[in-house]
């Protein structure tokens, strides 16, 4: 229970004699009374149905305000037939029809106020710290409104008014709960949760926490409400303390058996990570970054080994490729690496990030990378690299010295393969005065041959009119091997001597 005392309560002032409402005198007088009392039967008679509004709230007026004297607290008040006095300060909303509560701690600590359970949905809620007497001695604090609900911070001996009502003319039952949120148990460095094992989870509200006299303040931030676990490993381990919130949360891990003796291990907002040391407590502050606290979901676990990756350029090596490995692994503990090393496969070793490193024969390599954190945790991993050279050249281009308009000669394109089997392209060009002009293009497989054989592409070339206006034809070919990357593509093209071109 939260303990308070009844608000001294403003009474009225009295409003003085009353002006007669009937100016008229005698008989005239009671005549008039007589008919007024028979239109009121008349409509009773008439309209037996005609509603009858619920009688007004006793806390319809300011100076009547219903005195909440102990947390949790609800009450239903019907604001069908309640009042606006004049001069009743209006704020967020202007609302016609109002009721009043007070209450003044003895203690301090954080109220929810709502209108959780009312039967209409434009509700409001005004809340004034009371510095003075009256209307005029009231301070605006905020307000809940459409059901919403609202925070305070209340302090011992100060009262604290509430002004409930429609927003947009609603009427019926207003509920007005006033609830008491207790700081979390582990609000205070003594009371500190003791973890035993590992992984830890749990949740805690920190709504209501506080900051201790001499409570450090965390190396990474400022905080105003906080909780405290605390954690002795028995073997030395690095874990990780993290906390979700619908806000940031911040996290200061510290050694020590006191409050002033407290020292600084590490901090961070979301997630911290540590190595501890075995036999030694280590104490963790949990709090909201820069603000009050909420609920916040608390763990703490044994951090677990990095992820090692790398990426190899190019892919699809041969022996003639220098080729480039490249590092990014990740630490979730986000202590960094202190050493990366590098077995090639081959034989071959190297350390750092990025090394760089030639096979000289095809084959499959497997390739282990090995990453160590700066805190001891490592981790591998193992990839196969596979090196393939694929290459093919133009070892012969055959075209006529000598040709006239109108006839079809042979154009042949010679290949080389000693490797592997491939399936080929070659395309033939014809220059001219715009540039090359393709002729044709022709795919068939070429095996690989350990002699000095080779694979002949044979095209069909018909010279014109206007090659012998020109005087001369020039071939150029490629080749393109269909599907692996030749090795060596500075090979692959061929431009014949010029065939002289008659009429």
């Amino acid at each position: 229970m939260f303990p308070f005392t009844r608000s001294n309560l403003p009474g009225e002032a009295d409003p003085g004699p009353q002006p007669d409402r009937f100016p008229v005198k005698g008989a005239a007088r009671r005549r008039a009374l007589a008919l007024g009392m028979t239109m009121a039967l008349g409509v009773s008679v008439l309209a037996p149905t005609a509603a009858v509004f619920a009688a007004s709230p006793t806390n319809d007026n300011f100076s009547a305000a219903l005195s909440i004297t102990s947390l949790p607290f609800t009450d239903s008040a019907d604001v069908s037939g309640t009042t606006a006095e004049p001069g009743e300060p209006q704020y967020c909303y202007s609302m016609s029809n109002t009721v009043w509560y007070a209450f003044t701690p003895t203690s301090d600590g954080i109220v929810r106020l709502d209108t959780a359970g009312t039967s209409f949905y434009d509700t409001n809620l005004n809340i004034y710290t009371a510095i003075g007497p009256g209307f005029g001695g009231l301070t605006f604090s905020s307000c809940a409104s459409f059901g919403s609900a609202r925070l305070l911070t209340v302090h011992a001996g100060t009262t604290y008014y509430l002004q409930g009502g429609s927003a947009f003319g609603g009427t019926g039952p207003l509920h007005v709960n006033a609830t008491l949120i207790p700081p979390p148990p582990n609000d205070s460095f003594a009371q500190a949760t003791t973890i035993a094992t590992l992984p830890f989870s749990a949740g805690v509200d920190t709504t209501a926490a506080t900051l201790e006299t001499n409570e450090p303040s965390p190396s990474c931030g400022s905080v105003t409400a906080t909780a405290w676990y605390a954690f002795t490993p028995t073997v030395a381990e690095t874990v990780t303390a993290s906390g979700s919130a619908p806000f940031s949360v911040q996290m200061a891990v510290y050694t020590g058996s006191t409050l002033a003796s407290l020292s600084g291990v590490a901090c961070g907002y979301g997630q911290v990570s540590t190595h501890l040391e075995a036999g030694t407590t280590y104490f963790v502050q949990v709090a909201g970054s820069y603000s009050g606290g909420g609920p916040i979901t608390f763990q703490l676990a044994v951090t677990p080994p990095p992820s090692a990756q790398f990426y190899a350029n190019p892919n699809d090596a041969s022996i003639f490729d220098t080729i480039q490995f490249n590092d990014y692994s990740y630490d979730p503990g986000n202590f960094g690496f202190g050493s990366m090393t590098w077995l090639f496969g081959d034989g071959s070793t190297a350390t750092g990030c990025c090394p760089t490193h030639r096979y000289t024969m095809d084959g499959d390599y497997t390739v282990q990378h090995t990453v160590t954190t700066t805190d001891g945790r490592s981790a591998s991993v193992v990839t196969t690299l596979p090196v393939r050279t694929h290459d093919v050249a133009i070892t012969g281009f055959s075209v006529p010295k000598t040709a006239s308009s109108g006839q079809t000669k042979p154009v042949i394109v010679s290949v080389g393969n000693k490797r592997y089997t491939e399936m080929v392209q070659v395309r033939l060009f014809e220059g001219s005065p715009s540039g090359l002009t393709l002729i044709g293009t022709f795919s068939q497989v070429v095996p690989a041959r350990s002699s000095k054989a080779t694979t002949d592409f044979t095209f069909a070339y018909t010279f014109t009119t206007a090659d012998a206006a020109i005087g001369k034809v020039t071939f150029k070919a490629d080749v393109t091997i269909l599907g692996p990357r030749d090795a060596l593509p500075a090979d692959n093209e061929a431009v014949a001597l010029p065939t002289r071109v008659t009429r």
